[in-house]
């Protein structure tokens, strides 16, 4: 096991104390709520610095996805439950493949709810995570980590950057070792937290954010949406199949029971619907 935190030398940003908010346990409840909300505005604040960043990692993404690539988040703790989160709502939304896009966790899928702090120390098990996903060249991997100094993550990045990947970081610390190892890096400075290291709050946000961005504009651009529409999602509830009635009969200018038919005869795909419509 490997650990390459160099502990009481630097201090980085996300672990730092937030001197607005030293006196938190002492105030009322609304005035403690006001100070959480104070400091959660400057978040998009600091994702507007990072978009010219954010807009490189999106393409450089979708070109690896249209060219039969992979992506990959790969994380810990909350980044890492972030990642898993944002690639499991793809499916469903887009009618992507689950393979397409995947989170990656330390500790395996039981850290998504039982935590799993230990396994972050150990960098070989993050390359060897990616080596069991068969990681390939054509593949993307962003590495997700707030204070950008986790091994765990750091060694999945350097793993898939010599293998030729296209790598990205989303951190939330300046000059972290994870955006030096990264090809491209999205620094989301948000500042010290309301409780300090608590990164499941600003920083955790942030990196919510940021995954939105990223996974929604490579669908856009994979085709997967027209207009503001989710053409291609899976009907697989009754809220679902009520959306996708109400894409096909805006797309279409069918009514109600036209286009139930057509979703029906199309199998429940509203993609298939639209195709065949057009045939």
């Amino acid at each position: 096991m490997s650990n390459e935190i160099e502990f009481g030398k630097k201090i980085p940003l996300t672990e730092m104390e937030n001197p607005l908010t030293r006196d938190i346990d002492k105030l009322p409840t609304l005035k403690a709520l006001e100070l959480i909300n104070n400091e959660d505005q400057l978040v998009p604040l600091a994702i507007k610095k990072e978009l010219a960043t954010i807009e490189k990692v999106v393409e450089k993404v979708t070109e690896r996805l249209k060219n039969g690539g992979r992506l990959f988040y790969v994380g810990t703790g909350t980044s890492g439950r972030l990642g898993v989160l944002d690639a499991a709502e793809l499916p469903p939304t887009f009618g992507v493949d689950p393979e397409l896009v995947q989170g990656v966790i330390a500790g395996g899928y039981q850290a998504l709810y039982k935590a799993s702090e230990a396994s972050e120390d150990d960098k070989e098990s993050g390359a060897k995570d990616l080596e069991n996903k068969q990681l390939k060249p054509t593949d993307a991997v962003i590495g997700i980590a707030a204070s950008g100094r986790t091994p765990y993550t750091i060694g999945a990045v350097e793993y898939a950057r010599k293998l030729g990947c296209f790598t990205a970081a989303i951190v939330c610390t300046p000059n972290s070792q994870l955006e030096k190892t990264a090809e491209l890096a999205i620094v989301a400075l948000v500042g010290p937290e309301v409780i300090a290291g608590s990164t499941r709050m600003k920083a955790g946000t942030a990196q919510k954010i940021i995954l939105n961005m990223i996974s929604t504009l490579c669908m856009i651009k994979l085709g997967f949406v027209k207009g503001n529409r989710m053409t291609h999602l899976r009907p697989t509830n009754s809220k679902l199949v009520d959306r996708s009635l109400r894409i096909l009969m805006a797309e279409t200018g069918l009514d109600f029971q036209q286009a139930k038919e057509l979703l029906e005869k199309s199998g429940g795909s509203v993609a298939k619907a639209l195709n065949n419509l057009k045939k």
